[in-house]
Order: structure tokens, then sequence, then C-alpha cells
């Protein structure tokens, strides 16, 4: 049997491709940094997503990259983060068709809670809630580039 919530969410792109934004999110989430995973893209030209990371787990990983601590907002914007995180997405989209694929995504310096009313209580992403709450970031995603490359993901030069 197919997932059933991946089969009632889906994404239409501006280009009318049918996303399904479950599996692209769960294999995101499977990256250390990771916490939560909102994918997006109605009526976009392509799909991005929002992340958030996982505050337990960001000191174990920067020690074993011989990263210095930094808090969660630090994280966010730090770029060695967001290149590790362009590997994670290039990984992820190896999985599914170009116009599937995650072009633009962004680090969010919060993470999605049941106190912040962003997940359910059974930890689901309230993607309405998220997707109001972060209405600008998701609009920002289309708005600079460079997107995601396709193939071999390297650090920004910004």
């Amino acid at each position: 049997l197919a997932d059933h919530r991946a089969q009632k969410e889906l994404i239409v792109t501006a280009g009318g491709k049918n996303v399904a934004p479950a599996p692209l999110e769960d294999r995101l989430r499977g990256h250390p940094l990771v916490s939560q995973v909102l994918v997006v893209g109605e009526n976009r030209p392509c799909v991005g997503a929002l992340v958030t990371l996982d505050a337990e787990m960001l000191p174990l990983w920067l020690s074993s990259h011989g990263l210095e601590e930094m808090t969660v907002v630090d994280a966010a914007q730090d770029p060695r983060v967001r290149a590790a995180l362009e590997r994670a997405v290039a990984r992820t989209n190896e999985a599914v068709s170009r116009a599937e694929s995650i072009r633009t995504f962004e680090v969010l310096p919060t993470d999605f809670t049941v106190a912040n009313g962003l997940l359910t209580p059974s930890l689901k992403v309230r993607r309405a809630e998220a997707e109001k709450r972060f209405a600008a970031e998701i609009d920002a995603l289309y708005t600079r580039t460079p997107l995601v490359p396709s193939t071999t993901a390297s650090p920004s030069q910004d």
C-alpha cells in the first residue's frame, strides 16, 4: 500500500508538476543536522524547502567536523553548515526527477515544535500554519539565486 499521507498531500508547481512532499521531507530529515523540513512549491517555479536544525545533534555534529560550538541561530547562517545541508539536499534529490527536486532552501533559526504550534501532538508538521508563519521566508526562496545545483553541491560563494 502506498503512503496515504504522500497521496493526499501533493504540491502542484507553476509548471503543473505534481510533487509529493513527504518522501523529500523524510529523506532530508534523515540528516543528523536536520530536525524538521517543510517542502513548498505550490504554484511556484520549482520545489523549495524550509529546514530547521536539530539543537541536540548540532554540538555533536560541529565537534565531529572540527568546528567551534555555536547556537542554532548562528549555525543557521554559517556557510559550513549550509554547505553540509546543500550536500544533503543534493543526496535527497538523487531519488527524484529534476522537476521534483528541491532547488532552493532556507535554514530557519527556530525549530518547529508542538509548543509553538508548528507540530501536531504526533509530531507532524502543521503545513498550513508553517506556510502562513513563514510566508516571507518562502517568498524569499524564489527571489534569490543561486539555486541548489542538481548534481554535486558546493559551498555557496555568498
